[in-house]
């Protein structure tokens, strides 16, 4: 699945995505974007656990998904069901490093 979404990632597609939404996605979404994001944009990352994290994120900044991601309550739902199976998936590659980074991003974002 990744290799079909794969295309549909950018990294000004993700900011954007991330300015329209990070409020209402809250903080255990953004965690697991910005941790897929940093561990794709690691140079020590494999090149299949890249395809796997930038896969999950362009799913998360298509502006057409399964549940639109404007419904409160919901509209995360698939987006998150997605990136959640690619961090399984890719895990033991999110390094310390990467978890703080992320950490510190959604706080930023969120004040959370």
């Amino acid at each position: 699945m990744s290799d079909i979404y794969n295309k549909h990632y950018s990294d000004d597609g993700f900011w954007q995505t991330i300015k329209r939404f990070a409020k209402k996605a809250g903080a255990s979404v953004l965690r697991i974007a910005f941790q897929l994001y940093y561990l794709a944009r690691s140079p020590a990352t494999p090149l299949w656990v890249k395809t796997v994290a930038f896969g999950a994120l362009g799913y998360f900044i298509l502006p057409i998904d399964v549940i639109p991601d404007v419904l409160p309550g919901v509209g995360f739902t698939d987006d998150v069901s997605v990136m959640t199976t690619a961090l399984l998936t890719v895990g033991q590659y999110v390094t310390d490093e990467i978890k703080s980074i992320a950490n510190t991003k959604v706080y930023e974002w969120t004040g959370m």
